[in-house]
């Protein structure tokens, strides 16, 4: 090799050895004919020294060099004086006498900072992500994002799961997310779709036999982009047969269980906090809760049934309800954080915030509506303090209960209650099978078609789906989901009851999903499994928020690639090869 060590090897153990780095160069400092340049590589950065008596070929060739250039420098070893040892670098005890020193490549002044603190503007390092990739921060995610892989794929193979590889190109069935459409050129007019999920292959291979299944796959859906989605995206995805919730329960645990210890440092009790949907809705407003604080939220419909405030009573009146979170006293709301929290619920259809401050006398714009007893409901339902505030969201379910999430989420944020550092992982349980779609008027599932609905509530399902429960289940971390997985329907008459329930005609599931109810009238066994998003699971481990940041060359919130222009138009030959014409 051109280097005998990396730029983040060297010790004071090594003083006295000759070495050869090759590196970048991250600074240089000229005093007076005492050259220091550090040097670095992803595994760190080493200084290196050019003297005064160094040859004469060293000390012209390293005069040149200049930052972000590439060199190959040769010297011995020795320990720095205690004065200017670099206790925040790993090799900071010593540096590099050089003798010898080459310039293998110059570089341009660079269009992005890629040291320190200074960063340009997002579409910029996104255009110039290949040199983005320097920079410390991206560096070690795309270090720990193959150390988790290496940790998962050792997992997986030592608990007796097989690794199978499955094809990307597949028939379309756009039961979900838009599909990426790939035209044949070898059948015109006919597509490919990318695939969204291995979802209905890995039950092919439960009904073929394999048992145990598991592999990191990329998917791809077309559909609109936010900080926490890219087109493609990377999901661990496992398979089991003869299980129950709680076997692949245990799997799922089990590895993240390791992740955390081995990726964040955590050690996380077992078994993880369990709540059903219900209750996770009900107390945080939210499937995927934030538990790295309290704030939880309270139903106080009863309470204020017939309260005289005409929000809170017409919203009860109608079906509705009234939630609060009470906000300790030591948690300082000002009037300005009071007056802009309706803008944190807007767009759930929230019509606003009321709000009560507790004193010898109750203020805000609630407080006078409320009777003497109704506060003493309040304080002993809420267990608000003295100098707390109370605020309300009144309206219909629909929308007051995860109204309520996104302002306790908010109030999480605002006043810095997320420690940093803490893992709080939770599982959430007992799915509704589907929710109503007022927008189109029909049923949704709630996870996928292909989730089992719980067997005593099969009488449900054409009468009151509603109310249909599921084996469907969810990981979540830091309220992130990280993890998504159910018990698959095995009996191919449900699961054309249950196509058919979210809109499907006998027609449209047989050209979609034949091949799958055939596949499942041959001996299909009960099986079950999940999906891990490995974006999203490695920026919580990290502490990150953004999934762009582990990921090493990602598209924008408009899905392009600004770094090559990506989607871009192509020839007309190309069009004609495939029978496209476009309109």
């Amino acid at each position: 090799m051109l280097r005998s060590h990396t730029c983040g090897e060297l010790r004071a153990v090594s003083a006295g050895s000759r070495v050869t780095l090759c590196g970048w160069v991250l600074s240089r400092r000229d005093h007076g004919g005492l050259l220091f340049l550090d040097l670095r590589d992803r595994f760190g950065v080493t200084q290196v020294v050019v003297e005064p008596d160094a040859p004469v070929a060293a000390r012209d060739a390293s005069g040149r060099a200049r930052l972000e250039w590439v060199v190959r420098a040769s010297g011995v070893v020795r320990v720095r004086p205690g004065a200017t040892t670099n206790r925040d670098r790993a090799t900071g005890e010593v540096e590099v006498v050089v003798d010898a020193f080459e310039v293998l490549n110059t570089s341009e002044p660079l269009p992005i900072a890629v040291a320190g603190p200074d960063r340009s503007a997002e579409e910029t390092e996104l255009k110039y992500r290949y040199l983005q990739v320097r920079r410390p921060e991206l560096n070690k995610a795309l270090v720990t994002r193959a150390r988790t892989n290496q940790l998962i794929r050792d997992h997986m193979t030592g608990t007796g799961f097989i690794e199978v590889e499955t094809p990307c190109l597949l028939k379309s069935t756009p039961e979900g997310a838009r599909d990426y459409l790939v035209p044949s050129r070898v059948h015109p007019g006919s597509f490919y779709a990318l695939l969204q999920s291995p979802q209905l292959l890995k039950q092919l291979l439960m009904i073929g036999g394999m048992d145990r299944y598991w592999q990191i796959v990329r998917c791809f859906r077309d559909e609109n982009l936010r900080a926490d989605r890219q087109p493609e995206f990377t999901q661990l995805d496992v398979e089991m047969s003869f299980v129950t919730e709680e076997d692949v329960q245990e799997v799922a645990e089990a590895l993240l269980h390791v992740l955390l210890r081995e990726v964040a440092g955590a050690d996380v009790p077992r078994p993880f906090q369990r709540l059903t949907h219900a209750q996770a809705m009900e107390r945080y407003g939210s499937d995927k809760p934030d538990l790295r604080f309290e704030l939880p939220v309270h139903d106080v419909s009863k309470t204020l049934a017939n309260c005289a405030f005409s929000v809170f009573r017409d919203a009860i009146a109608s079906g509705g309800v009234v939630r609060v979170i009470a906000v300790p006293a030591k948690h300082a709301l000002s009037r300005k954080d009071l007056d802009g929290l309706p803008a944190v619920v807007a767009d759930r259809g929230a019509k606003g915030v009321a709000w009560c401050r507790l004193g010898a006398e109750w203020s805000g714009p609630a407080s006078k509506h409320l009777t003497p007893a109704e506060k003493d409901a309040l304080r002993l339902e809420t267990g608000v303090d003295e100098g707390g505030v109370l605020l309300f969201l009144a309206g219909p379910r629909t929308i007051a209960v995860p109204a309520s999430g996104d302002l306790r989420l908010f109030l999480g944020k605002h006043l810095h209650l997320q420690t940093p550092g803490v893992m709080k992982p939770l599982w959430v349980l007992g799915f509704p099978l589907v929710e109503w779609n007022p927008d189109e008027q029909r049923w949704d599932s709630v996870h996928h078609p292909f989730t089992a609905p719980v067997a005593e509530d099969l009488a449900l399902l054409e009468t009151d789906p509603g109310r249909v429960r599921s084996h469907g289940y969810d990981l979540t971390l830091n309220g992130f989901e990280i993890l998504g997985g159910s018990i698959r329907i095995h009996d191919a008459g449900l699961q054309r009851r249950v196509l058919r329930l979210i809109g499907m005609s006998d027609q449209q599931i047989d050209e979609r999903f034949g091949f799958l109810l055939e596949a499942l009238a041959y001996g299909a066994p009960p099986h079950g499994g999940f999906a891990m998003g490995m974006d999203r699971v490695i920026a919580v481990l990290m502490g990150l928020v953004n999934i762009r940041d582990v990921i090493a060359f990602p598209k924008t919130t408009s899905a392009t690639d600004l770094m090559t222009g990506a989607p871009s138009p192509v020839d007309e030959r190309q069009l004609a090869e495939l029978g496209i014409r476009l309109a």
